[in-house]
């Protein structure tokens, strides 16, 4: 039976149609996810992410283990309440996952792992815990609701507890506020500006609600992987996975590689990748003939394939079908792409496709 969060029951009333995901029953959407998606370009939505897991990480050799797991240095996160993105490599620089590791205090962090790796996750990390004073603590009694849109700090604020109410207004990216056993962080996964709200499970329903009256639209997976898309971000299992290292995954800006003696897990396959240079990389797409990029469609060049699809599907903020591609060859500014055996032609773009509301590419 497939988990479910504390706002199973709330989806259902609002008449989610409801799909497996990750080991979870998740809203799809709540009737139109091309309204949702508009939502949140135009004003503010908000998403269920409670199958996210919180994973806390404790002790005095607390930071040296992370600068060893991740290919990203928590050592720059010198303040709490700093975050960053990175990924967790094996030792062939394979993703295990991507995750965000926020600073909370000295020798405490807290990583938000993808739904789907939480065990995998947790029992590499605690493998290379062994021996170290650190405790690894999974907070399965944690709710998460991302609120995301032009709209969506102003709306939250005044509904958060009053110490994280003006935080929430005043947060740069990338940073957090903590109070009791409340964390908000100015992140998100859709291009545009936003709330992540770490909660007790308890108390999800009453903020959930709360923002439903205040106008924020509830929105499902289906807008969410429209809004990442666009905004250019890989979804893990698709754009990325344990056979493919940062470089090829258009995520070579998430490795510090300053400084060169921190020795993390992959970086020496990783760094033979690197001096490479004709290794797989991520490119962006946009379809200029008639049809809908999907992932696995073939990419050709000259009527040879030179890669594939790996995340795919109709942008509705530029009413135009876009893709991420994995290639192995140098495409120019055109190529095809293999759709029901025709070969339809598309235009190599540079993500992210859509930021802020607004078209980053020419259409």
């Amino acid at each position: 039976m497939a988990a479910r969060t504390p706002l199973y029951g709330e989806h259902l009333r609002l008449g989610a149609r409801i799909v497996p995901f990750g080991g979870w029953d998740m809203p799809l959407h709540y009737g139109s996810q091309l309204d949702e998606h508009h939502a949140v370009r135009t004003a503010a939505g908000m998403f269920d992410v409670s199958h996210m897991r919180s994973v806390d990480v404790v002790g005095s050799d607390a930071t040296a283990l992370l600068r060893y797991l991740l290919a990203n240095d928590v050592g720059r996160l010198h303040q709490s309440g700093q975050a960053l993105y990175s990924c967790m490599l094996n030792g062939h620089a394979g993703i295990i996952d991507d995750l965000i590791c926020y600073r909370r205090r000295d020798d405490a962090y807290r990583l938000v792992v993808n739904a789907a790796s939480t065990h995998k996750d947790v029992t590499w990390i605690e493998r290379h815990a062994s021996g170290r004073f650190v405790r690894i603590t999974r907070r399965d009694d944690l709710a998460m609701i991302a609120i995301q849109g032009p709209q969506a700090r102003a709306l939250t604020a005044p509904l958060l507890p009053a110490p994280l109410a003006e935080a929430a207004m005043t947060l740069a990216s990338f940073h957090a506020a903590e109070h009791a056993d409340w964390l908000v962080a100015r992140t998100g996964y859709t291009g545009e500006d936003g709330l992540e709200v770490i909660l007790p499970g308890s108390a999800a329903l009453d903020l959930w609600q709360r923002l439903l009256a205040a106008g924020v639209r509830p929105c499902g997976l289906g807008a969410r992987d429209t809004l990442r898309l666009e905004a250019g971000l890989n979804l893990y299992g698709q754009d990325m996975d344990e056979d493919q290292d940062p470089l090829a995954s258009g995520l070579g800006w998430t490795v510090a590689w300053e400084p060169a003696d921190r020795d993390f897990i992959g970086r020496a396959a990783l760094e033979s990748r690197r001096a490479a240079t004709d290794g797989p990389r991520q490119i962006g797409l946009l379809l200029t003939g008639r049809g809908i990029l999907r992932p696995h469609q073939p990419v050709l060049v000259h009527g040879e394939a030179a890669g594939e699809v790996t995340s795919g599907g109709f942008a509705p903020t530029l009413g135009r079908s876009i893709a991420l591609a994995r290639v192995n060859a140098d495409l120019g500014s055109e190529c095809e792409v293999l759709i029901r055996d025709l070969a339809i032609p598309a235009r190599v773009v540079k993500p992210p496709f859509v930021r802020q509301g607004q078209a980053r590419i020419a259409l």
